[in-house]
């Protein structure tokens, strides 16, 4: 398997980023929701690789902690830029993982199984901010089944 998240890429989002590499939309969260969209890749065959890419690049481009309602669509803007370099995905992937990116703090559901697993994925690392995740706004039956958990 293809190591999709490699350490110069690591180092590259590291230097570009602008909030606290380590607090609450830092990296151990991308990790987080890594894992998370994974496990939950396993169970429906959702496409790996933009789950990966989606965990890493998702809140990136995140400017505050708090309220940033347009990180999703910087985020989306920034992969297209990184298409070339550090982002290696066929097109229809590719145009999954914008759409994941640009919708995942504001839309409640799509289609795509592998959309729907970004964003679960995501969700499911909410109690890191104090909010559990409500199985009812999860896409997928294992994203619900974790939530419940």
């Amino acid at each position: 398997m293809q190591n999709i998240i490699t350490p110069d890429f690591v180092a590259f989002l590291r230097d570009q980023f602008l909030l606290d590499w380590k607090g609450i939309h830092g990296v151990s969260h991308w990790a987080r929701v890594r894992r998370n969209g994974l496990l939950i890749a396993k169970d429906n065959g959702a496409d790996s690789s933009v789950i990966e890419y989606f965990s890493f690049l998702h809140d990136s481009r995140r400017f505050d902690e708090d309220f940033d309602p347009d990180h999703g669509k910087r985020a989306a803007e920034f992969a297209l830029a990184l298409r070339d370099s550090y982002v290696g995905l066929s097109d229809a992937s590719f145009s999954l993982l914008v759409t994941a990116c640009e919708g995942h703090t504001h839309e409640g559901y799509h289609d795509d199984v592998t959309i729907q697993t970004c964003w679960d994925a995501d969700r499911l690392d909410l109690g890191r901010v104090g909010i559990i995740p409500d199985p009812d706004r999860m896409c997928t039956g294992k994203g619900k089944q974790l939530a419940l958990s």
